[in-house]
């Protein structure tokens, strides 16, 4: 059962008023990551989904929503 995941990183990063290369320096990645992040084009690793959101200084599940694909059983 595959599902998708979401992400708040623009809405979070747009409140602070940070740019994508500041992010991207505070967590240690490149600028394309960040760009790929907020696009949902990459999923992150479990380690730097929680240094993303320890940076923003709120819990995975305010940077993260997991949507189940659902089956046609459960309509």
């Amino acid at each position: 059962m595959a599902g998708s995941l979401t992400n708040n990183i623009y809405m979070l990063r747009a409140e602070r008023r940070w740019s994508q290369k500041y992010l991207a320096e505070q967590i240690g990645v490149s600028r394309q990551t960040i760009i790929s992040l907020e696009a949902n084009r990459y999923n992150p690793s479990l380690i730097l989904a929680f240094r993303i959101a320890e940076v923003f200084g709120v819990g995975i599940e305010d940077v993260f929503r997991y949507h189940p694909q659902q089956t046609k059983g459960d309509e």
